[in-house]
Order: C-alpha cells, then structure tokens, then sequence
C-alpha cells in the first residue's frame, strides 16, 4: 500500500508540475470580468475598479507580491495591478495585458481573453523555479481617447520602471488571444501581398515584432514557435505599418526595452472588435488555452 501511495504521490507532482491551461477556469474568468453591472470602460471607473479588485484577488493567489499602480487622469484615480513572481531574481520579464474596453461592449477579445491568461499564468508560475523575475501587469486605460498618449497605464508602467532604473529583460504583450476562424478567406492584412506568405485562414497566432527589436524579443520569439502547441506566426516589420504597435507594448519601445505582441491579430481577423459582438461566445477557449501554455513553458526556458 505505501509504495502505491508513493508511485501516486510522485505522478501528482510531476502531473502538478506539467498543469496545462484550465479552459473551465479561463471561461470562469472571462464571465467575471465581462458580466459587471456596466462596461469597463473609462468613464465607469468604479466598474474599472471592481474588475482591478479581482484581478488582484485572483493573483495574490500565486504571487510573491501584488499591489495597485494607481494614477490620475482628468482628476479620475485609475489602477494598474502589478504581481511578481521570483522576486530574487535582479532581471525582469513584463507580461501584460489591459483590461479596460472601448466603449460599449463586453470585450470578450478584446482584451478580456489577454486578461484572463495573465490570470492563468499567474496561477501556474506559483512555485515555479524562475530565472527571472517575472511581473504580470493588468493595465487599464489602453482604449480611445487614451491609446498613444502618456495617459496610457502601460505608460506610466514603463516610465515607473525607467524612473527606477529597473533592469528590464523584456516585455510581452498579450493583446487579443482567444478568436480564431479555420475558414478561408477568413484573415485580412494591412498590405494584400502578406496573404501570400501568411495564408487566409484566421487559425493561427502571431508574434509581432518590429524591425530591430533586440535580443529579448528575437529569442522570445524563436522559442515560442519552436515549442508552440498552436499554429504560430512571426511578423515583423516597421512601426509605420498599421497594427505593429497597436497595444500597450510600444510604450516599452519608447523607453528603449524589448518588446513584442502576441496576437490574433484584432481587426485583421475578429470583425468583433470595438462592437457589441464581442462576447464570450465567440471565444475559442481550447487554442486560447495553447495560447497561454506556450507562453508559460517559453518564459520557463528563458535563460
């Protein structure tokens, strides 16, 4: 009887120690998130706030540390929500999302599905041996009127860690992760001759990198694809072309760090995006999960 106990003791740890993404826990998340009394948009700041609250519930699950970055806009207090993880370590990782909407919709995509990873990665790096220290960042205040200005929370995030002259490894973005389409002719692109080399079925997810993104994002990026448990594409190009810097990472490239977007794209392939049809039911939770597990194992083998 011991040693049958023992064989199911070591397959719990090493079964614990592989966890894959819980699609049930995703799919609760999103509702959580999505189904507030009012749409969690700027003008609704106590929506805002609740949605933080959780978030920050959730996360000091698994967390060696999680507080409120607040600032105000307008006269308004708005909240990042920052947790870390392998706090020993000198050099960080950033991996954020924001969690605000544009107007009124749910936001189920857009970035409810990025939000709710950060959620579930948090919930899988607890305990994990890390060769950095990894800071999971919700933003708020990502939307119109606030995108591209200084108002931004992923602004004052990277200028908090500049002012700090925190030494920054790299920065990930997860913007829009969760709706994918096996259909033809079901991906657009900023530039028609890209169907060529990308294709024209809207079932993968991709990398955006800009031309000279630096060491992190190029490693970051080649290890993802290699390890990916999901159909992955890598884009890079210039900031000029539409979409490359359409999310909170390129205040990281203002401030001179790594960064890149993991992406389905957005309104090259969701035709939800910033509408009312942006809701739950159209998520693809089974590849968003695969989505997150690629994440996880390619931050876990950052050396």
């Amino acid at each position: 009887m011991k040693s049958i106990l023992v064989v199911l003791s070591l397959f719990s740890v090493f079964y614990c120690s592989f966890s894959q993404t819980d699609t049930l826990r995703l799919s609760n998340h999103l509702k959580k998130i999505t189904e507030t009394s009012d749409f969690r948009h700027f003008m609704n700041p106590h929506i805002l706030d609740q949605v933080a609250e959780y978030i920050k519930i959730e996360l000091e699950n698994s967390a060696d540390s999680v507080y409120y970055q607040e600032f105000t806009v307008n006269g308004t207090v708005y909240k990042n929500v920052i947790a870390s993880y392998g706090i020993k370590n000198s050099s960080t990782i950033v991996v954020g999302a924001h969690y605000d909407v544009c107007g009124l919709q749910d936001g189920a995509d857009d970035n409810g599905s990025g939000t709710v990873g950060l959620l579930e990665l948090g919930r899988q790096l607890k305990g994990k041996e890390l060769n950095y220290r990894i800071d999971l960042v919700a933003y708020t205040l990502e939307e119109p009127p606030f995108f591209r200005t200084e108002n931004m929370g992923s602004y004052h995030h990277a200028e908090m860690l500049h002012k700090e002259n925190r030494a920054i490894h790299g920065m990930i973005s997860l913007e829009m992760i969760g709706f994918f389409k096996d259909e033809k002719k079901t991906q657009d692109y900023p530039l028609g001759i890209l169907k060529l080399v990308y294709g024209g079925r809207g079932n993968y997810i991709t990398l955006v990198n800009k031309f000279g993104k630096g060491k992190f994002a190029k490693r970051f990026t080649k290890k993802f694809k290699k390890g990916a448990s999901i159909r992955t594409k890598r884009f890079n190009g210039p900031k000029v072309l539409p979409g490359v810097d359409f999310s909170d990472h390129l205040n990281y490239w203002k401030f001179g760090y790594s960064a890149l977007m993991i992406t389905d794209t957005a309104f090259y392939r969701n035709k939800n995006y910033h509408q009312q049809t942006d809701t739950i039911e159209t998520i693809d939770f089974k590849r968003m999960a695969d989505v997150v597990d690629t994440v996880l194992a390619t931050l876990l083998k950052m050396k």
